[in-house]
């Protein structure tokens, strides 16, 4: 009996370790402080562990502070975190890859990384859907853009700074007549 004990042990070791190594990050959390409020996102680390390592360290050096969403579209999307309030660009790091392969889809209240035409652009850049882009997901032949995570609370701040009039400036469409700020981005502490 002793001996059929252990043999069970040692089957279930190996077990134990690998479900210990295996346990996934819990997906964070951050806080986008804005003029007009505050969104809540929810970050899939799970399904997207290579932008949300990208944000968050983008995050936390304090990019995205005092930065402004410079392009709102109604119906459509808004998109910040590279500009200033004079629209001087910020400088980046190094592009990341693209990772649109991941069953994430472009709805409503989902953050994605904005990008150039190339797929692997990204650097700092997000938008925030305010309504369903399937056209922006990954398809056969067709490089999408990343999403990333999703809007916990604050999606009628969105829709508000979506509704924002805008101008031609400085050879882009569809920036703020008044600046929309980003105060701060800041993660929320896990529970």
């Amino acid at each position: 009996m002793l001996r059929a004990l252990s043999l069970s042990l040692l089957f279930l070791l190996p077990l134990a370790a690998t479900s210990a190594e295996e346990t996934p990050l819990p997906n964070p959390q951050v806080v986008i402080k804005t003029n007009e409020g505050e969104v809540t996102l929810r970050l899939f680390r799970d399904k997207a562990p290579i932008t949300v390592a990208n944000f968050l360290a983008y995050v936390d050096a304090g990019h995205y502070n005092g930065t402004i969403f410079h392009r709102v579209i109604p119906n459509f999307m808004i998109q910040g975190g590279g500009f200033l309030p004079d629209m001087t660009e910020k400088e980046t790091g190094e592009p990341i890859v693209n990772e649109s392969r991941n069953r994430l889809h472009n709805v409503r209240g989902t953050i994605a990384m904005a990008r150039t035409a190339e797929p692997d652009s990204a650097t700092a850049q997000f938008f925030i859907n305010q309504r369903t882009n399937l056209r922006l997901d990954w398809t056969p032949g067709q490089e999408g853009y990343t999403v990333f995570g999703e809007v916990t609370d604050g999606m009628a701040v969105v829709d508000y700074i979506a509704s924002s009039p805008v101008q031609k400036l400085n050879g882009l469409s569809d920036v703020p007549t008044e600046p929309i700020m980003i105060k701060e981005i800041v993660r929320k502490p896990l529970l």
